[in-house]
């Protein structure tokens, strides 16, 4: 079950951390959200409702955050210790994201690994045998 949640954690630390790299390179070159679709990517979203501006900075925490997604995805799947754990810590600062930026199916993976995590990790404690 752990390499589950390994291959939902690299969906999404792929899915977004591929477009958010570009995206951070088109606002840093255009000094504008990078539309695709007719879609803001990275921006009119709740972010800026609450006054928060799509910037350099904000772009980059959020790559930061699915480049560290994609290292739990890793750890989740070789079955590291302790790495069911690091997925959990990290599903606040990616909602963080997932949600200013309006990003729905980040929300549906975060969630459907946590599941996956949690799900993984009763099993593991019930039976002592599993790691």
């Amino acid at each position: 079950m752990y390499r589950a949640a390994g291959v939902l954690a690299w969906l999404a630390g792929l899915g977004f951390g591929l477009p958010g790299v570009y995206g951070l390179w088109y606002f840093t070159e255009h000094d504008t959200v990078w539309t695709f679709m007719d879609f803001p990517t990275y921006g009119d979203g709740p972010f800026e409702d609450i006054g928060i501006s799509t910037s350099v900075p904000l772009l980059a925490g959020f790559v930061a955050v699915c480049a560290a997604e994609l290292v739990i995805g890793v750890l989740l799947w070789a079955g590291t210790p302790r790495a069911w754990w690091l997925s959990l810590v990290l599903l606040p600062a990616e909602l963080f994201y997932w949600i200013g930026f309006a990003l729905p199916i980040g929300l549906l993976l975060g969630l459907a690994r946590a599941a996956v995590v949690i799900a993984a990790r009763t099993t593991a404690r019930a039976d002592p045998s599993r790691p």
